[in-house]
């Protein structure tokens, strides 16, 4: 008997697909074109888990079906393959990061051809190959190399700022960044700077740029982590502690993009959560920068929520100092009782005063060990130290206590903060804490158990009495501008991207120093490689690991950036080279880049939502100034799958023994719950014989059993991992099932975008489907048995209602109902014993995208060229087949349904009435009483009244 082996099948059609190049895409053709495209995997030494291939199975099933729909579709895959664990496995075994990650990367391709995925496996990259990040470092070289102008709202060659710098000096000049940073000059000036001033006063101008930058220290790790990477203070790969350090870091200007990646956001299909993620992240605020002067005190008593107001101005003058805060409410500046500033505040240790000098040390000690998201998620805390000064308020003329709170970031804004407690909850509980005066600035305000930030009544104090919010803000604003303390300004929360890591598994910066000045490595000097080094760890001086490298200088002559790229770098522009990755010439080709221009569907998860997906699009928008690129956005779609939750078990140890009590019987026992591997258990029934030879400390285990003889484990659904040993391999599963039956079952478990737990007992029930299915081909598992007879109309009924599903399903992402159609059309068309292929053919045309492997194999049985059903066009759908012959109708005697009667589906209503009539209906339910009125309803129903 033949029967349905999927082992062989599977096997036999993956060769086939890469000896002939099968999912081959071309950069030009007269098709329409589709670019899907799955997330950049890292190669982990895991491999995958089932958990891994949702995506990766959505998206090829997209794939499949849009060649059907007779298009060119590229669909490729690589590998983000630079990357910290890789280096903290060198690290620890001297292996060079390069060879783990070569046989990782080999078991991800074996995993991913085992699956069956349609990628143009010609157009592999990887972020780690030489050939490769050439072009991330070229990219950096032109960011390096580009200013970028607000007058004309786009990033452009340094050329044209050095054309300004001739003319006319820095008189004019509109650029994005810190115009603190940079000084004033004459085009005379200019014109006899020595190239290493000019290269000085452009510096800050750069759209990548080195800055002293505030950033998560690693000292266990050896690197700067983002603050993706630390949790509670720690590194979350080892735990390591972290600290807030001051380090001179290459940035990225992103900031300059920051209205632009909110505006592209209006134009891209992706779910709502994703882009109100990145529009929070990005944080636009329009508002006020206002300036307050530091005073000199003598015996200034401070004012209490309690005490009088001061009015002390013959005990104070002015200092020079002056303190910046950005504020979205300078209408509340008249409640402005004191000021926090950032525990990394520039000017904190000139306003310390002594006697605070220990209280403010401990206080940023603190602080230093707590990452940027843990101080901004926080709100329960109440945490802060007064520095001993004060600073004036600018409207009240009342001097206010300088504090500072690790809630206060300096990278944000001004990294001060005006507090206005009866406007702001923080504030509010702040003072309370602290005892220090909360003034109310608005009549409708409320504050006697809480802030209340209302923008309604009428303001209480000095210039804006009797105003409204809106004419209160405006007088502000106009009187900071008229007295040269402020002035009315759009804030963005998003700061611009830190870019290095003190690591050696990443992109080398193309920088060298020259008289301690940064240049760029020339194009054609490109790929600076990653130098050989003996170790893999910072050297003893704490220099990054490169600073090990032996004779590694520019030229042979000056020292190299040792920092290296992060992680992102490299994936921030990956989607562009898959369209031309043999190009030797360009990072990409213009006609391949215009031929493609952008990816139409791509799948990921939505926790790269405000790292990845956010840095692709300012590197796109970037490249796009340049005119280096023609989209407008990389990624038009975008799908987030969500996660397959693992099912965990777990056996039950009495305390103090080493005995086992099954599920059942634990309630008599002090027990402990231990996660047990998931594969030693079947139905939740624990394999007692694997289980001891599992761990050597069960070897002598002794088990309390249920009353049938077996050992029934516990069940939890949770995240699947190594440590809960609920991790399934797929590779066991296709062993098992193959590889057609996972694909299918991992979509039917639910809807793509939601969590969904795994439970393998559920594999059978869809091998049975495909088993089934064949059979349609082979009846009773025999020989290839489909005949060209002509199909019945319910055949061609069940197949077109496939056909109409199948579309509208894959057009909305709804692959579960899909599986589900066609397992009904499956069971109709056995019930009919369907074995013709006028309706056999156009079925597994539709299977295909889900079950390509079973799919080619009858395609080639039903005749045509080995390979070719991904060349087949997708079955046309006739709404003439779904028109039924006949009607049943419910029929009622004054309302109460008595049977049901077949009429013909073009029947009237006259025609139907007649027949009642006609019939011995009447006769059997109403009595012999004649019907008074017949009420026939078209198609649902008739009503004979009595």
């Amino acid at each position: 008997m033949p029967g349905y082996y999927p082992q062989d099948i599977e096997k036999k059609w993956q060769a086939h697909w890469k000896e002939h190049h099968t999912f081959k895409a071309e950069n030009q053709s007269d098709k329409p074109k589709y670019y899907v495209l799955d997330m950049f995997p890292y190669p982990s030494g895991a491999g995958l888990h089932v958990g891994h291939p949702l995506g990766y199975i959505a998206s090829d099933i997209v794939a499949r079906y849009k060649r059907l729909q007779g298009y060119n579709v590229l669909h490729p895959m690589g590998f983000d393959s630079f990357g910290l664990p890789a280096e903290q496995y060198a690290i620890q075994t001297g292996q060079h990061p390069a060879l783990t990650t070569e046989q990782n990367i080999d078991t991800y391709i074996r995993q991913l051809n085992s699956l069956g995925f349609s990628y143009d496996w010609s157009r592999e990259v990887r972020t780690s190959d030489p050939q490769y990040y050439k072009w991330t470092q070229w990219i950096f070289l032109k960011l390096f190399n580009s200013w970028y102008n607000l007058d004309t709202n786009r990033a452009e060659p340094l050329k044209t700022l050095l054309d300004k710098f001739q003319q006319n000096g820095s008189e004019g000049i509109r650029a994005a960044g810190d115009e603190e940073e940079r000084h004033s000059f004459t085009a005379g000036q200019w014109q006899s700077f020595t190239e290493k001033q000019k290269l000085q006063a452009v510096h800050p101008y750069r759209l990548a740029y080195q800055q002293d930058t505030y950033v998560n220290w690693c000292p266990g790790l050896g690197t700067v982590l983002s603050n993706d990477e630390v949790k509670d203070g720690l590194s979350e790969r080892g735990g390591f502690p972290v600290e807030r350090r001051l380090m001179p870091q290459w940035n990225l200007r992103i900031t300059a993009y920051a209205d632009r990646l909110l505006q592209g956001l209006d134009t891209l299909d992706w779910p709502d959560a994703v882009k109100e993620m990145q529009r929070n992240w990005i944080g636009k605020s329009i508002g006020a920068e206002v300036e307050f002067s530091v005073i000199r005190t003598e015996n200034l008593e401070p004012r209490t929520q309690n005490s009088a107001e001061n009015t002390l101005s013959s005990q104070f003058s002015l200092l020079s100092s002056k303190i910046k805060v950005y504020t979205t409410r300078v209408d509340t500046i008249y409640g402005a009782t004191f000021l926090v500033l950032a525990p990394e505040h520039e000017l904190l240790k000139e306003l310390t005063t002594p006697d605070q000098q220990q209280a403010i040390q401990d206080y940023i000690d603190a602080t230093k060990r707590r990452s940027e998201r843990d101080r901004m998620a926080d709100t329960k805390t109440v945490s802060g130290a007064f520095t001993g000064a004060y600073a004036l308020n600018p409207f009240t003329n009342e001097p206010i206590q300088i504090w500072i709170a690790d809630y206060v970031l300096a990278g944000y804004g001004t990294g001060a903060v005006m507090a206005v407690p009866s406007g702001d909850q923080r504030d509010y509980v702040f003072a309370k804490h602290f005892n220090l005066p909360i003034v109310q600035v608005v009549d409708a305000q409320q504050i006697d158990e809480q802030a209340d930030p209302t923008k309604e009544g009428k303001y209480l104090h000095g210039l804006i009495q009797g105003q409204n919010y809106k004419q209160a803000t405006q007088t502000l604003i106009q009187e900071l501008e008229q007295r040269g303390i402020g002035k009315g300004k759009t804030n963005f929360r998003i700061r611009d991207a830190i870019f290095g890591r003190q690591r050696y598994w990443g992109e080398p910066i193309p920088i060298y120093y020259k008289e301690g000045v940064a240049y760029g490595v020339a194009e054609a000097d490109l790929p600076l490689v990653l130098p050989e080094i003996d170790e893999y760890k910072p050297t003893e001086t704490g220099e990054p690991p490169l600073g090990r490298a032996k004779d590694w200088k520019y030229k042979g002559q000056f020292e190299y950036e040792l920092s290296t790229m992060p992680g992102w770098a490299g994936s921030s522009w990956y989607y562009l080279r898959y369209m031309d990755p043999q190009n030797v010439g360009r990072f990409v080709g213009e006609e391949a880049e215009q031929y493609w221009q952008q990816v139409d569907l791509y799948m990921g998860g939505a926790e790269h939502a405000t790292g990845h997906l956010l840095y692709s699009r300012f590197w796109h928008l970037f490249l796009k100034d340049l005119g280096l690129v023609s989209a407008p956005e990389p990624f038009q779609k975008l799908i987030n799958q969500g996660m397959i939750l693992g099912r965990s078990n777990f056996v039950y140890r009495i305390n103090g023994t080493n005995t086992f009590v099954s599920s059942g019987k634990k309630g008599d026992h002090q027990t402990t719950a231990l996660h047990v591997d998931v594969n030693i258990v079947e139905n939740d029934v624990l394999d007692i014989e694997a289980f001891k030879n599992w761990r050597e400390e069960y070897a002598n285990a002794e088990f309390i059993l249920e009353d049938n003889g077996t050992y029934v484990c516990g069940v939890e659904v949770e995240k699947m991992s190594k440590s809960k040993y609920n991790v399934v391999n797929p590779d066991t599963l296709i062993e098992k099932f193959g590889a057609d039956a996972l694909r299918l079952y991992e979509m039917f478990l639910g809807p793509l975008e939601q969590f969904k737990p795994w439970n393998t007992n559920g594999m059978s029930g869809v091998a049975g489907f495909l088993k089934k299915l064949w059979r349609l081909y082979h009846p009773q598992d025999g020989d290839f048995a489909v005949t060209d007879e002509a199909p019945k109309p319910a055949e061609l009924k069940a197949l077109h209602k496939a056909i109409r599903k199948v579309e509208e399903d894959i057009e909305k992402f709804s692959f579960n109902t899909t599986v589900s159609a066609l397992m009904i059309t499956v069971n109709e068309l056995t019930a009919l014993d369907t074995h013709k292929r006028a309706v056999l053919e156009p079925l597994v045309v539709l299977v295909s995208p889900y079950a390509p492997h079973l799919a080619e194999e009858l395609w080639q049985k039903l005749g045509h060229a080995p390979g070719s059903i991904s060349s087949a066009t997708y079955p046309e759908f006739k709404e003439e087949y779904l028109v039924e012959d006949v009607v049943n109708y419910p029929v009622a005697i004054n309302g109460k349904v008595r049977e049901q009667l077949q009429f013909p589906a073009t029947a009237t209503p006259a025609d139907i009435e007649a027949a009642v009539r006609a019939s011995d209906f009447l006769a059997r339910f109403a009595d012999g009483k004649e019907a008074k009125k017949i009420i026939v309803v078209p198609g649902r129903m008739v009503n004979v009244v009595v």
